[in-house]
């Protein structure tokens, strides 16, 4: 310990990771490869041909997937939503006529959206009959 100042004292610095830094300084990547070649040296033939045959076949898997999952999706026009401005000295009359036109306009996507929602129901309904026999 070093004394700094009249009767105060320091305690040592502490480098970044104190412990976890000498535990991390012990791993090597030459001496890992050195590591696994020793190890393969004492396997037998056929356990090393096994070992790379497997490791390929994994590979082959996983990049077979990893190929596969490409999905392109068609491309959409972006939809721009405006904001209207309105005036500030609007009556209420003409608020409640907008409303009253801005509502028949949401009833109207409000009834297209539903005759297409019990479309796709009555769809999976007859799949659903069609395939409730085999179930």
């Amino acid at each position: 310990m070093t004394v700094t100042g009249a009767g105060l004292a320091c305690s040592p610095s502490r480098a970044y990771l104190g412990g976890m830094g000498r535990f991390l300084g012990r791993f090597n990547p030459f001496r890992a490869l050195l590591d696994l070649r020793r190890y393969l040296g004492t396997r037998q033939k056929y356990e090393i041909l096994f070992l790379f045959g497997s490791l390929m076949a994994c590979i082959l898997i996983v990049g077979g997937f990893a190929a596969g999952s490409t999905v392109e999706r068609e491309w959409q026009r972006p939809t721009i939503i405006y904001v209207q401005s309105w005036r500030a000295d609007r009556t209420d009359a003409e608020i409640i006529a907008q409303q009253k036109i801005d509502q028949a306009k949401k009833d109207a996507l409000a009834a297209k959206q539903k005759k297409l929602d019990d479309e796709n129901q009555a769809a999976f309904k007859r799949l659903n009959d069609k395939v409730s026999p085999w179930l």
